[in-house]
């Protein structure tokens, strides 16, 4: 298997292995704090508007909040160590579904009408818990993540309830979808009545009182899977123009209805094929325990990943996503969250990691060059936006040399804000720390261990089981510790 970064044991050693992996990545020799002038600790503008630093939270679902959509204890939780992480971009903090048919999970967040009081306590426990550590909150900005999931709802239980863009010809038999089935399949009419379901969603937020609500097109759920309905007839599909209009409406039409909320996307800029545990013995026994792409080559061009060269999937192309962009800031969207691929088909892609989660695979490259395809993604994004805060995703992974790399690419240009994940799960104030010059608490660092991916896999609520005391004595850790086992 590939070296783990913690077995990297100085700057110089990290740095000799993305050398031997042919891989160019900015870092410094070591963090700097906001006193030495750290790119980090640098204010952003966007739109009215100072953010206060560079470090993002990016959104998560939780699996934890009430049935009835409302946010539980575990979720104010979460939200309060947002609040005193020291970052001051939270965007979304939470997905939250604009109806109940497009809940990833039957815990999931709600944003609609009956969910303002529980909207409301998660932004002022998340304000109150800011202030209390910064005193001051007039340049924190706060999100609230709008999303269907689309092909992976699962709004009543563990089964999938999904509702799709297109048939596609390697996702439908692994998601339990009849090929011939249409019905699962949204019409233009309920499309034009979900558009007012994101705005009607988007006003909550506004009237509760966020900064800006962020259109989720990332991670294949829906507003990702149009932008690759080439094969859909009718408005939402065929070329980019139709592919995209879906994800166009809902961001012309919540800031023409509501012009003092801002309006970000978390995109998916790059896809691949669907990975899959190898089925057959390889030559090489070390590869044959990867993960593989699954079989393809009967289908190019291949016409179901956005991101992605249509003659190989595997190969990136971005030449439509930097249109996509351009197109969504023409829109008046001054806030960009870059991501890749998906977490349920392709999730070294999106969340690279040495330890896959239970429905994973063992990763198919050194996690490194999946950290290094999302920041270069980035960086061209942010080429093509100099006058839009672009935020990157994927840093989780660098562990111990994430403060290197993320105020030498903040430096550089190749991105405005760093956006971190499942690291704030198990140690939410991981941005003080590097602010304010302290060691990093070794024992409380992201492993990457997917936990917080394989619990709500089992059902379970995400959280960082192995390293947060708090998730280690809950019920929940032995449940999933029995899971994982009989897994095994």
């Amino acid at each position: 298997m590939f070296p783990k970064i913690s077995h990297l044991k100085s700057i110089a050693a990290f740095r000799a292995r993305l050398a031997a992996l042919g891989l160019e990545l900015p870092s410094d020799d070591a963090p700097l704090s906001a006193a030495e002038g750290s790119p980090l600790a640098a204010p952003l503008n966007v739109a009215s508007r100072v953010i206060g630093n560079r470090w993002c939270i990016q959104p998560m679902e939780g699996w934890d909040c009430q049935l009835d959509g409302a946010p539980s204890e575990l979720t104010l939780r979460r939200w309060r160590h947002f609040g005193s992480s020291g970052a001051k971009l939270i965007w979304g903090g939470e997905a939250a579904a604009v109806r109940h048919d497009g809940r990833a999970n039957p815990n999931q967040l709600l944003a609609t009408a009956d969910h303002r009081a529980g909207l409301a306590t998660l932004l002022t426990e998340l304000r109150d818990a800011h202030q209390l550590a910064y005193r001051r909150t007039d340049d924190l900005l706060v999100g609230l993540q709008l999303t269907h999931s689309g092909r992976y709802a699962r709004p009543n239980g563990t089964r999938l309830e999904p509702r799709i863009a297109y048939h596609h010809p390697l996702l439908d038999a692994r998601t339990g979808i009849d090929a011939n089935d249409d019905s699962v399949v949204w019409t233009d009419a309920e499309l034009e009545q979900l558009i007012e379901r994101f705005v009607a969603a988007a006003g909550v937020a506004h009237d509760v009182g966020f900064d800006f609500v962020d259109v989720k097109a990332c991670h294949g759920y829906l507003l990702h899977e149009f932008l690759s309905a080439r094969d859909r007839p009718g408005p939402f599909g065929g070329d980019l123009a139709g592919r995209s209009r879906l994800l166009c409406e809902i961001v012309s039409r919540v800031s023409e209805t509501y012009p003092d909320l801002l309006v970000g996307v978390r995109l998916s800029a790059l896809d691949t094929v669907p990975f899959e545990e190898p089925r057959h013995h390889l030559d090489d026994e070390h590869d044959a325990a990867r993960g593989q792409p699954m079989p393809f080559a009967h289908l190019l061009p291949y016409r179901w990943a956005f991101g992605a060269a249509l003659n190989d999937p595997l190969r990136v192309d971005l030449t439509e996503t930097i249109e996509l962009l351009q197109w969504l800031f023409a829109l008046g969207v001054r806030l960009f969250n870059i991501s890749a691929g998906s977490p349920y088909y392709n999730p070294h892609v999106q969340r690279p990691a040495w330890y896959p989660p239970s429905d994973g695979y063992p990763p198919p490259e050194d996690p490194l060059v999946g950290v290094c395809r999302q920041i270069e993604t980035t960086r061209a994004c942010k080429q093509a936006l100099p006058n839009a805060v672009v935020v990157g995703s994927g840093y989780s992974y660098l562990q111990e040399y994430l403060p290197h790399v993320a105020q030498a690419v903040v430096r550089a240009g190749w991105v405005d804000s760093v956006g971190l994940g499942r690291m704030v799960l198990a140690y939410p104030e991981f941005p003080a720390d590097v602010l304010a010059g302290r060691p990093l608490t070794r024992p409380r660092i992201c492993r990457t261990f997917s936990d917080c991916t394989t619990g709500p896999r089992k059902g379970l609520v995400s959280g960082c089981y192995p390293l947060d005391a708090y998730y280690k004595q809950l019920p929940a850790a032995t449940a999933l510790r029995d899971a994982k086992r009989a897994k095994r």
